[in-house]
């Protein structure tokens, strides 16, 4: 018997305990394990499976979001339509939006969880199907959308703050020691502090192994980006994704990059715009000079880049400034975690795998302070050049790296890591990020 879900408000019956869509029953929220309702959600909306796609767009349009649900005549779930179905089964297949309904290219059925799901196990399912959006159901109704990458980034906040913590714990430690270690009962205090306050480090560990890797190990010589041209057509880019099954294309002219169109790009600029994909090149709706990595830039890089610039999707170059791959977060999470998972063997063993020793690690530490963590650092550091460029210093650090943020001219936000101890070799990192500006003249930066 198929498991039914309403976004009808009616009177909720008692609370009980709840099944997800495989029929597992789920614990109640006792306050010891975490449930998805303890994750970020989201506001869910839900339409009509009747609505043409051209009016789900421009609903979802105006919320700034790139997914919806759908309901039967019933009032009950049925499917699920996102950018990237708009983009590869709409655009790409030359449908007319305004004369397609959301019922003919949406998924059937998708998989859901209850509020009293376990989070690990909610975010289990979206990391091995790779879909970003799982609706959330409490007493048969629908009441939240579940994101998997604001999941994600607060998972890598904890850890990052575990990682602060345990430094400072380190330094503390190492005061300690070099105070009391003269007698005997100051090494029995030095080694209480280390049993006491030692860093986690299974933590440390999968931090290190799942996130230090370079995109080199995700990227192989099988990958391949949807590369279309500045004078394309949007249909002509959309048939590149479905082709290749991505949401996202790299827009070139003479083999550089000019920009990149998504699936979300087609959806807010395109079809909610009533703009014709036959005729409207890439060029008029693309997001241009794109934020791009390299295949040296580690992974923990690649989520900060896109986390600081609120994008989903990364351009990767090679050493001659070449495309060689557009990976987006989901791709880059998975990918991640089957690479650990397949040197440390436990690929056949789902029920001691990385990805949940992950998920589970990384929600059992203290969620990131609201505060602003960056530092304050007073005085202009000025270099041979006239233009300033905005640059803000992180505390948190890598070693001996630190995380540095600047804005260029245009308006674009780079992130970099640097262990410079010199302004002459941070200004010289920023110069190879941004090139050489008014004529090989160096730039000022202003750190605050």
């Amino acid at each position: 018997m198929s498991t039914q879900v309403s976004s009808k408000k009616n009177k909720r019956p008692p609370k009980k305990h709840h099944s997800s869509q495989n029929g597992t029953a789920q614990p109640p929220d006792d306050g010891g394990e975490r449930t998805v309702k303890k994750l970020r959600l989201s506001k869910a909306l839900t339409i009509p499976d009747g609505t043409t796609v051209s009016e789900a767009c421009r609903r979802m349009a105006a919320r700034r979001i790139d997914a919806v649900l759908l309901t039967d005549s019933n009032a009950l779930l049925s499917g699920i339509i996102t950018d990237k179905d708009v983009a590869t089964r709409v655009v790409a297949e030359g449908l007319r939006p305004e004369e397609t309904t959301v019922s003919k290219v949406m998924t059937r059925n998708p998989i859901f969880v209850t509020s009293d799901t376990l989070a690990i196990e909610a975010l289990q399912k979206m990391v091995q199907g790779k879909f970003r959006h799982l609706p959330v159901v409490e007493n048969g109704e629908v009441i939240a959308m579940l994101d998997i990458t604001k999941c994600l980034y607060d998972a890598i906040s904890r850890m990052e703050k575990a990682a602060q913590q345990g430094s400072a714990v380190a330094a503390a430690v190492e005061g300690v020691e070099l105070q009391q270690a003269s007698n005997v009962s100051g090494w029995l205090t030095v080694i209480f502090i280390h049993i006491l306050f030692a860093p986690n480090t299974f933590i440390e560990t999968l931090r290190e192994r799942m996130f230090k890797p370079s995109l080199s190990t995700i990227v192989g010589e099988k990958t391949k980006a949807a590369i279309s041209s500045i004078s394309d057509p949007v249909y002509v880019a959309a048939k590149r994704m479905r082709e290749l099954q991505v949401n996202s294309a790299v827009i070139v002219m003479e083999n550089k990059i000019h920009g990149i169109l998504t699936s979300k790009d087609i959806l807010m600029r395109v079809v909610a715009q009533n703009l014709s994909p036959e005729s409207v090149l890439v060029e008029k709706v693309m997001t241009p000079n794109p934020e791009c990595a390299s295949l040296e830039t580690t992974i923990l890089e690649a989520l900060h880049l896109m986390h600081d610039g609120k994008f989903l999707h990364l351009p990767v170059v090679d050493r001659d400034g070449n495309v060689a791959a557009c990976v987006d977060v989901l791709e880059i999470t998975h990918a991640a975690i089957s690479l650990v998972e397949s040197s440390s063997g436990t690929v056949n063993d789902p029920t001691n795998t990385v990805m949940q020793k992950f998920w589970d690690s990384a929600f059992s530490l203290e969620p990131p302070e609201d505060c602003d963590t960056h530092s304050e650092v007073s005085g202009l550091l000025t270099f041979d050049g006239a233009d300033t460029t905005k640059s803000t210093y992180q505390s948190v650090g890598f070693g001996n790296s630190f995380v540095y943020k600047f804005e260029d001219q245009n308006g674009r936000v780079h992130r970099f890591f640097s262990g410079a101890e010199h302004q002459d070799d941070l200004v010289s990192t920023v110069m190879q990020k941004i090139g050489h500006v008014n004529d090989g003249e160096r730039p000022t930066l202003l750190l605050c």
